[in-house]
């Protein structure tokens, strides 16, 4: 006997239909009582090993499985399946075939996700909310995922999602979907979750001194821009970098999906559903290029990827391996990457504002009036030199973090010290000035306007044309780093409600570029 179930591969941060077929046929002769069950349809191991959890999983069910030749093949046939998450409609389909679904010649409505365990038990997967907007979008009005993915599936509307504990509660489920009075799927209100206001554990109020810096992340974050921290150890780099997704607008709904497909992806969502909160991924220096970038066999989201509308915290810059870096370059342009391999091509969102921290020098006392440094000209060199001029070029904003004086660390915070909320209502001001200017657009940071944006929406006058030629000429600024100065520009006449950019506003902005790589030469 014949029966069809559907169930779903995940490709990148998008999932395709698969159709599973099942094919029962009768063994010749009362001397073979054995059963044999062949996949085909280029599954790989996981899929293969896959016969024996179901075979367990429907005996240990009280089901029986059929003493007769077991076919199964994963349509379409010529893309590669990886994967347990066959397991739940492999096994529904062998019972359908069987006849304990009582389903006629298969499950058209419905597509079934889960691994198996020998108990019968439903393991979570990856992929689930990609699978749910797979299923929406095919007008399939059913869709059985584990309980632990049940609500980072639930938040797509149009799909009736239903958790499955085990297998015998799935067979039991179909059977009350038919009946005269079926359950209720599982129901989320995504606004309500993105209500929620945001928890951190970490405040700028926290960070004592260090007013210039505050002030370029300020700036960086009210424009999505790059940004550089070079200063002494203990001076308060990294504690300033995890500061900075408490200053960020929170996400909306099309973007919280967005991430959410990519950590369900990388199975990092679990029973949290829908991710709210930006990311602050801040990866160590060991780092290969593809932990970094993405890929496999199959091409899996890297860092940059699981950083999308958040930070990218790279802390000991020059640590890094420089051709671990130089893979950067493109995604900080195109804010997406794409992975290519022999079988496909997958393309990632890849829209992070990136955060880095460094020292000065080797020792990290250069030019710092309380200790002595006792690096050579050529080790300073050397040291920034691992990090490529090109690289520096796409980092909008350096900052120098001295360290912190005895009397700022010592009492209570200084007067009028400013928290993470306080900051974060001017940066929402002025991503929405941002927002009402690029409306007929499809950015919504000056930190991604184009040349042609910036000719329309950065012009500066004579005395700022000046300004800006002098500091070109005295620090070598290449091309690339022109315009950013002119978007960073841009975003601090946002944050005073500026409509035109007026000369302090550029005179901030060269100060942001003093660090470039000429001036270390």
């Amino acid at each position: 006997m014949l029966f069809r179930t559907l169930s779903a591969a995940v490709y990148g941060i998008d999932a395709d239909l698969v159709d599973i077929e099942v094919d029962l046929t009768p063994v010749r002769g009362e001397a073979d009582q054995s059963s044999s069950v062949i996949i085909v349809g280029l599954p790989d191991a996981a899929v293969r090993e896959s016969r024996e959890r179901i075979r367990a999983a429907i005996s240990n069910c009280g089901f029986f499985f059929p003493f007769q030749k077991t076919t199964i093949n994963l349509a379409p046939a010529d893309v590669r399946k990886e994967g347990a998450s066959f397991d739940l409609p492999i096994a529904l389909g062998i019972l359908g075939a069987n006849g304990d679904l009582a389903e006629g010649s298969g499950l058209t409505d419905l597509v079934s996700v889960g691994e198996l365990s020998l108990d019968g038990r439903v393991r979570p997967i990856k992929g689930a909310l990609p699978i749910a907007i797979l299923a929406r979008e095919a007008l399939i009005k059913n869709l059985f995922v584990p309980e632990e993915n049940a609500s980072e599936a639930a938040v797509v509307s149009g799909v009736n999602i239903y958790p499955v504990a085990n297998l015998r509660g799935a067979v039991e489920l179909i059977a009350a979907l038919r009946s005269a009075d079926p359950p209720e799927p599982l129901k989320i209100d995504p606004a309500e979750i993105l209500n929620h206001t945001d928890r951190y554990t970490v405040d700028f109020r926290e960070v004592r001194g260090q007013q210039a810096a505050k002030r370029a992340l300020e700036v960086a974050s009210a424009g999505s821009h790059n940004i550089l921290l070079i200063g002494p150890p203990g001076s308060g780099k990294t504690m300033l970098a995890k500061r900075l997704p408490t200053i960020l607008p929170s996400l909306e709904f099309e973007a919280a999906l967005e991430l959410t497909k990519i950590h369900s992806v990388a199975g990092l969502t679990g029973r949290s559903g829908l991710v709210t909160e930006r990311p602050f991924r801040s990866p160590h220096h060991t780092i290969s290029d593809a932990g970094l970038i993405g890929g496999g066999a199959v091409p899996r989201p890297g860092e940059v990827s699981l950083a999308h509308q958040g930070v990218l915290f790279l802390d000991e810059l020059p640590e890094f391996d420089r051709s671990v870096l130089e893979v950067l370059r493109q995604p900080l342009e195109d804010q997406r990457v794409t992975i290519s391999r022999a079988s496909m091509s997958l393309t990632f969102p890849a829209s992070f504002m990136l955060a880095a921290a460094m020292n000065p020098c080797p020792c990290g006392f250069w030019n710092d009036p309380t200790r002595e440094c006792r690096c050579t000209p050529l080790q300073i060199q050397r040291y920034v030199g691992r990090i490529s001029g090109p690289l520096l070029d796409r980092i909008d904003i350096h900052i120098d973090v001295p360290a912190v004086r005895f009397r700022d660390l010592t009492g209570d915070p200084a007067p009028g010290t400013e928290g993470s909320t306080e900051i974060r209502d001017r940066v929402i001001q002025a991503r929405e000035n941002q927002r009402a200017r690029f409306a007929g657009e499809k950015i919504f940071s000056n930190a991604a306007m184009s040349p042609r944006m910036i000719r329309n929406y950065c012009r500066i006058d004579v005395e700022s044309e000046q300004m800006l030629e002098r500091a070109m000429t005295r620090l070598g600024l290449s091309a690339r780093a022109y315009d950013r100065i002119l978007k960073v520009s841009r975003t601090i006449a946002d944050l005073e409600g500026s409509e035109n950019i007026r000369s302090p506003h550029v005179a901030e902005a060269v100060g942001y570029r003093s660090l470039d790589r000429t001036y270390w030469t």
